[in-house]
């Protein structure tokens, strides 16, 4: 019986083949991994030549580190995972709720709701820029500003449309059978869903963390239009402003390119396995 590959060709032994694979795989990595390691060894380099990177580094140092911190960068990253972390409980919380009442109860017009939620992630950010800036200034029933404060970077990404449509999708495929005997025995409606169906949505917890974390991790738009202060800059704006700025050198850039990156990398390896479940959960029904 012959083993076949993803391309669905026959796979080949011997040690040409070994070989093949090998300069195959090491080719790929260098695709791939080669940037993010010639950052890495770049944002670590005494001296950096913006025109080369390089992957092995004559002498690695934190001077570059140093004067990021001089530069704020670390208030800037500080800011980020406050929004980041408020923005995406909230946005986890409206998802498994929304998802929970559009998967499981039957009411007028939860087509209409679907289709609204779907129209909202065909908007591109420059179409809302307007009216959610009119909107922060003057939050409507309340009255109040949220320009000028990290608030009014949390409150926009309460709600997203991909994590709501992804909860809603994996809540219909749980069986009713399952709430029905969580009933007979007594359990009240919260408790239905904390205990039966919530347990059951971990591998879509992974996929609405995963791409949760990094939608709002990567944010230009929004703190654009909230901050009025330096102060209040999540890292991806301000290295906007730091690459602007003649005095920063391109060693400072990299540092906060490379502290950008590396919280989105963390996060998928945290919750790769509950990514992988979710992804692939339809894919082994019969």
């Amino acid at each position: 019986m012959r083993n076949e590959t993803a391309l669905g060709l026959a796979e080949a032994r011997g040690p040409w083949a070994r070989v093949l694979r090998f300069v195959l795989y090491a080719a790929l990595f260098m695709v791939f991994a080669g940037p993010l390691l010639a950052l890495m060894v770049g944002a670590f380099t005494p001296t950096v030549d913006p025109t080369q990177f390089t992957l092995w580094p004559d002498r690695l140092s934190l001077d570059n580190l140093e004067r990021a911190v001089d530069r704020n960068v670390l208030d800037y990253l500080l800011n980020s995972f406050l929004v980041v972390g408020g923005g995406l409980a909230l946005q986890v919380l409206v998802s498994v709720f929304a998802g929970y009442a559009l998967a499981r109860k039957r009411f007028r017009g939860s087509a209409v709701v679907l289709v609204l939620i779907l129209a909202t992630m065909m908007l591109p950010e420059e179409v809302l820029a307007v009216p959610l800036s009119v909107l922060l200034a003057d939050l409507p029933l309340l009255h109040v500003s949220l320009v000028g404060s990290l608030v009014g970077m949390i409150v926009p990404v309460a709600a997203w449309g991909f994590s709501i449509l992804v909860m809603t999708e994996f809540m219909k495929e749980i069986p009713k059978e399952l709430e029905e005997s969580a009933r007979l025995d007594g359990a009240g409606e919260f408790r239905v869903f904390w205990q039966v169906v919530l347990p059951l949505c971990r591998p879509a917890l992974g996929v609405i963390g995963i791409f949760g974390f990094t939608m709002i991790w990567d944010q230009y738009m929004l703190p654009l239009l909230v901050a009025t202060d330096p102060a209040q800059f999540t890292l991806p704006l301000a290295l906007r402003s730091l690459r602007s700025d003649d005095q920063v050198g391109i060693g400072v850039l990299l540092v906060g390119a490379f502290l950008a990156m590396l919280p989105s990398v963390l996060a998928f390896l945290a919750l790769q396995r509950s990514f992988i479940r979710g992804l692939t959960s339809g894919a082994v029904k019969g």
